[in-house]
């Protein structure tokens, strides 16, 4: 593995969930990382991505630096031959340089703006990060993949699995903001690579690019997708046909008590946050079937074994 920008930079997918799963069952690595630096850089907030992937990196040994790129640091252009007369005091072609004799391995998280499709899967300031670094680069969520949070629900869910080959339902849910394709675009991608039932439910006008889902089932009758289901993934997304925007905040999508009992006995998955009672009730969140805090801490295990891996590599 030379980055992880996305899900096909893993070779093997299973060998790497076992992996983290040893990691999980016993640190076996803390001197993988000893001299080594993590630059974590920030274009948006994050609670879990960034307390996880700087977890995971001082349990391999390793130093950890982190910075809020869009407060903390000169705004950056990103466009090549740009006449620099703007507010853009510096160029990604020497940041990303600079940032490669500070760092050992450089993480990005930068969240697309939802209003231009083509520049937001264009993935500029991820893919600038790559091509002008001469270390790693790891995608902390960007405008349209959260490779690491696939990782970890591939993980969730190959821990907890009681049926060899387990129903997964992504249920769509209300939401009053828009939001990014980005956490059910790896979902969808990830499920296609292990060997589960997998389908999405979402209203009509919600369906996500047809290039990432493929031939997965899609339906747009929440209740008849969710019947038998064994895990039960509830995010929102704004559309992606009419890009980014809100066409429905229809809170029948919440995912309650009701719709959880008629499942059978489903495992309740959400990435964090979540707004309660909108998209998905306490009832729900509060009962045994809820594993969002399981595999948020699972969250930690799937960065140790990326690292480990680009670490390895060096």
């Amino acid at each position: 593995m030379n980055n992880y920008i996305t899900l096909s930079d893993i070779e093997d997918l299973q060998e790497l969930i076992e992996e983290a799963l040893q990691l999980k069952k016993k640190n076996t690595s803390a001197e993988a990382g000893k001299g080594k630096t993590l630059g974590m850089l920030f274009f948006n907030p994050s609670l879990r991505t960034r307390l996880s992937t700087e977890k995971a990196a001082k349990l391999l040994g390793m130093e950890v630096m982190v910075m809020n790129a869009d407060k903390d640091g000169w705004a950056l252009e990103f466009e090549d031959g740009a006449v620099m007369d703007s507010n853009k005091a510096e160029h990604i072609k020497e940041a990303a340089a600079v940032l490669s004799q500070y760092c050992d391995i450089i993480a990005v998280r930068a969240f697309p703006d939802l209003k231009d499709k083509e520049k937001d899967e264009a993935e500029i300031v991820l893919k600038s990060f790559q091509k002008y670094a001469s270390v790693p680069v790891i995608n902390l969520e960007s405008a349209t993949g959260h490779p690491l949070q696939a990782l970890t629900d591939a993980i969730t869910i190959s821990e907890l699995k009681t049926d060899k080959k387990p129903k997964v339902v992504l249920t769509w849910a209300p939401h009053p903001k828009a939001l990014p394709q980005s956490v059910p675009n790896s979902l969808a991608e990830v499920m296609q690579k292990l060997d589960v039932d997998f389908v999405i439910t979402n209203p009509e006008g919600y369906d996500l690019n047809p290039e990432i889902t493929k031939n997965v089932q899609v339906m747009h009758d929440q209740e008849e997708a969710l019947k038998d289901a064994d895990f039960v993934y509830v995010k929102n997304w704004s559309s992606y046909e009419q890009y980014g925007k809100v066409l429905s905040t229809d809170i029948s999508w919440t995912l309650t008590g009701d719709k959880l009992q008629n499942t059978g006995n489903a495992k309740v998955m959400h990435c964090l946050p979540v707004r309660r009672n909108m998209v998905i009730a306490d009832e729900v969140l509060d009962s045994e079937n809820s594993v969002v805090i399981h595999q948020a801490g699972n969250r930690t295990f799937a960065a140790q074994a990326v690292l480990k891996r680009l670490l390895e590599k060096k």
